[in-house]
């Protein structure tokens, strides 16, 4: 990789220089994409893992609407390196939203959230009455 690899050509080659071109690109984890979510049903609750590695609980917003869970992220890193020769700066902005859209049985004034090592994970418990009841013996008179 060259330091400057700019060289006057006419504008017919600019796209071969673009697709050519060793670009020092930071890549990210799930720049422009949803990340990827798993959805577990079990007995007592459901829960959403997110794989969202890189971030801060902070940077997540995790609201409901009626029966619908929103989870989103805004994230936005300034990298700024200088010294006297040049100057170079690289801007990154990442986001995404998912939307669920919640069943009945989901006690929304009970749900919870983690994030630990870059997983994003939310607990929706089900309502009471839409738990295994117990099977009920009915005595015959």
């Amino acid at each position: 990789m060259s330091l400057v690899r700019f060289t006057h050509r006419p504008m017919s080659s600019f796209l071969d220089e673009f697709f050519t071109a060793d670009w020092p690109i930071r890549r990210n984890t799930f720049a422009g994409s949803v990340p990827a979510v798993n959805v577990e049903e079990r007995e007592k609750d459901f829960s959403l893992s997110f794989a969202v590695p890189g971030k801060n609980k902070d940077d997540f917003e995790i609201e409901v609407d009626k029966d619908v869970l929103s989870v989103s992220a805004n994230t936005q890193d300034n990298y700024e390196n200088t010294d006297e020769r040049f100057s170079r700066r690289e801007f990154s902005y990442q986001s995404f939203k998912r939307s669920f859209t919640l069943p009945d049985s989901v006690d929304t004034t009970k749900i919870k959230a983690k994030y630990t090592d870059g997983i994003l994970t939310i607990d929706l418990p089900k309502r009471k009455e839409a738990l295994p009841q117990p099977t009920k013996r009915i005595a015959i008179e």
